[in-house]
């Protein structure tokens, strides 16, 4: 099947394979979404690596992750070189600057988008710090959400303003606007040192421990995402969950009222959703892409 977007004439590959099976969700419909909130999620993509998460059999099948952009790309998906230390000469990504990337990147059944915390032009330097709040059952999203608002009034209480998205699976994601002259040796330090004030305030909800068998019953805040090599799910990208789910921003007054009225599933959105709700809000996380805010001093423990 041939798609034009933009300038470019794209080949869609197998449009009718079924990539979520429970809801009969095929390739077509995944490229339809990404179609549909493209003017949405390319400020999101632009200019970072990615780090592609292919589901070929669909999410009931194998996955693998791709770091590599494909050597058999079309000639205007651009790349980024970028050094690390397991590759001699790097490592490179894929950089989707338009649509017709993002739409070439969903026909390869890359159903997520992992992004690395900077902008190619300037690897030494993130733009946001990410906390990712993962709950060890029988710990939930709503466990998440009550760790997620205290943790919103500590970094208040170190004049910074952050923003909540849905992880599009279990859990959420806090994620904090910087956009200024930081390194990731200075913003890792102080998010391992912002989760554990929030693991000493509160202990028997809250964890930093890596160990899986040490998290029951307790959310984990992963501050280890703020790392010059690894990434986070991009906002509005899909998962690779039994059903077809979207890491989805939401407004702290939202996560308030889900948890007021104990409903899990008002954490869970769908792309049709998601569609929606771009329509009736705009982009809740705009303000990530401009906001500038210095880091605290004073603040490690």
């Amino acid at each position: 099947m041939d798609l034009r977007v933009g300038r470019q004439l794209l080949q869609i590959s197998n449009p009718d394979k079924v990539l979520y099976p429970r809801d009969n969700f095929t390739k077509s419909n995944v490229i339809e979404y990404y179609t549909a909130v493209a003017e949405t999620i390319l400020p999101y993509l632009r200019d970072r690596p990615l780090t592609l998460k292919r589901y070929p059999d669909g999410v009931e099948k194998p996955f693998f992750y791709e770091k590599h952009c494909p050597d058999h790309r079309p000639g205007f998906v651009q790349t980024v070189n970028v050094l690390s230390e397991r590759n001699e000469g790097g490592i490179s990504y894929c950089v989707v600057r338009d649509a017709a990337t993002l739409i070439w990147v969903a026909n390869l059944a890359s159903l997520e988008l992992h992004v690395l915390l900077f902008r190619s032009t300037k690897p030494d330097r993130p733009t946001m710090m990410v906390f990712d709040l993962d709950p060890g059952a029988p710990a939930n999203v709503l466990d998440c959400a009550r760790v997620a608002l205290d943790f919103r009034d500590l970094l208040k209480h170190f004049a910074l303003e952050s923003f909540v998205k849905t992880s599009g699976s279990k859990g959420l994601h806090i994620v904090v606007p910087l956009n200024t002259a930081v390194t990731f040796d200075q913003t890792k330090p102080l998010a391992h040192a912002m989760a554990l004030l929030m693991e000493k305030a509160d202990p028997k909800s809250v964890t930093t421990n890596m160990k899986r068998e040490l998290r029951g019953g307790k959310v984990f805040i992963d501050w280890s995402q703020n790392d010059q090599h690894k990434t986070t799910v991009c906002a509005y990208s899909l998962r690779g969950t039994a059903r077809p789910s979207v890491s989805t921003p939401i407004t702290w007054a939202e996560l308030s009222k889900a948890l007021r009225a104990n409903n899990a599933d008002g954490f869970v959105f769908s792309p049709s959703d998601v569609v929606k709700r771009i329509q009736k809000k705009g982009d809740l996380l705009e303000p990530l892409l401009q906001l500038k805010q210095k880091l605290p001093r004073g603040a490690m423990v």
